[in-house]
């Protein structure tokens, strides 16, 4: 069992930038982060193969979203700027011990992802 802690959310002005944070307490292949606003449907926007390194970002944060690890620690942080209002949701962290991050269909439908955090609350506000 995998569990995952999120940090680092919060209130950001317009324009602003904001780091999140995600720590394992077990080994991962593929870990990313989700969001999700009150009555639409939940939306992958990043995501990291554990191993590789290699990164997948969705098309409405390509450019101003950056997800990285620390592998050693267990923990993947997503840096996003230039926030605006469309981006106010709660995120949430996801990971997948079986599944890699190698189809961005697998990413955007979360197939495989086993272990899910808490969720962080983001808000943009002008």
């Amino acid at each position: 069992q995998v569990q995952l802690t999120e940090s680092g959310g919060g209130s950001v002005q317009v324009g602003g930038s904001l780091t999140l944070s995600c720590a394992a307490t077990g080994s991962t292949v593929c870990m990313a982060w989700f969001r999700r606003v009150s009555g639409k449907e939940r939306e992958a926007v990043a995501a990291i193969g554990t191993a590789s390194g290699r990164p997948w970002y969705a098309d409405s944060v390509q450019g101003r979203a950056n997800i990285s690890q620390d592998a050693a620690k267990r923990i993947v942080y997503l840096r996003m700027g230039s926030l605006q209002p469309e981006d106010t949701a709660m995120y949430y962290c996801a990971a997948s011990a079986t599944a890699g991050c190698a189809l961005a269909s697998d990413i955007r439908q979360g197939i495989g992802y086993n272990y899910w955090g808490q969720g962080i609350q983001v808000a943009v506000s002008s």
